[in-house]
């Protein structure tokens, strides 16, 4: 069954003193795009990350969020002494400078670039953290598939009734271009046949069956009917097909209008172009569905 492109997933757990969340977001996109959001201490892991989604998901903008809270107590950054007394060292020179004074404020210098650094963990505990970090961005990423295949089997229910539409459409379409050529006889009979009643002229029948030749070969729906009807069968099977369909059904879809513009311009009859009207309807909802499709 087809996916969407639009779901959340979302894992958290506690492992070595700190709280791990991950939460995952995806809408729509022509193309696979990840945007990643991690702490300075996790950016090494931001290409296996990226990996992860890539083996999962085909089609969709993808923004990734990971949260470290440290409960152990144990501090997660560290202070560059050296680059702060630096930082203090050259305020004080440019107030005996100034003969100026000033209340310098620590606080205020740890957000200057360089002071605040994360720290170093060792290779057993980044070996662990990895470990940690690949598990639950696992499991949100499974979340985040169950609800796209959620919202997709609702996406197929619209686009499977909307293909019933146009299906019970053409069906009426074929019984009517049936009658069409036969109508469109009669009536340029009865319509000579009024205009030389008084000149009391008379037409040679083979010219009006040559006329009617020329109309029916003009106006023969046939091979869109049929074409339209294979464009159906196909979008069906493509539903099922239980892959990343999107992008065919997007081109399935534009085939279904061609055909149906195809049909109104050839035909002249009022049943068949409000049933051309139709399925149009029903192929621009089925458009609309389809730009969510994976």
């Amino acid at each position: 069954m087809i996916s969407s492109m639009t779901g959340f997933g979302q894992a958290c757990t506690e492992s070595g003193g700190v709280v791990y969340t991950v939460e995952v977001r995806s809408v729509n996109n022509r193309y696979f795009k990840a945007q990643l959001r991690m702490p300075d201490i996790a950016a090494f892991m931001e290409g296996e990350i990226e990996k992860l989604h890539r083996d999962n998901i085909h089609r969709g903008t993808i923004a990734y969020t990971l949260r470290m809270k440290n409960i152990s107590g144990r501090a997660l950054f560290d202070i560059d002494e050296v680059t702060l007394k630096g930082y203090i060292r050259r305020l004080e020179a440019l107030m005996d400078e100034n003969h100026s004074a000033c209340r310098i404020d620590l606080a205020n210098l740890l957000n200057l670039p360089g002071i605040v650094q994360p720290v170093i963990p060792d290779e057993e505990a980044v070996n662990a953290m990895r470990r940690t970090i690949l598990d639950l961005s696992q499991k949100a990423i499974e979340q985040l598939l169950r609800s796209r295949q959620d919202e997709g089997r609702q996406l197929a229910e619209d686009v499977l009734k909307n293909c019933d539409i146009i299906e019970a459409a053409l069906e009426v379409i074929r019984k009517q271009a049936a009658d069409v050529v036969r109508d469109y006889h009669e009536k340029l009979r009865k319509r000579v046949d009024e205009l030389l009643a008084n000149a009391q002229l008379k037409i040679a029948e083979d010219q009006v069956a040559r006329e009617t030749a020329i109309y029916a070969d003009r106006s023969d729906i046939a091979e869109e009917i049929s074409r339209l009807d294979g464009h159906v069968r196909q979008f069906r099977k493509s539903c099922t097909a239980g892959q990343a369909v999107g992008r065919r059904l997007d081109f399935i879809t534009q085939e279904m209008l061609r055909e149906a513009n195809t049909i109104s311009s050839k035909s002249a009859n009022a049943e068949i172009i409000r049933c051309v009207i139709t399925i149009k309807c029903a192929v621009d909802r089925i458009k609309e569905q389809v730009q969510n499709v994976e």
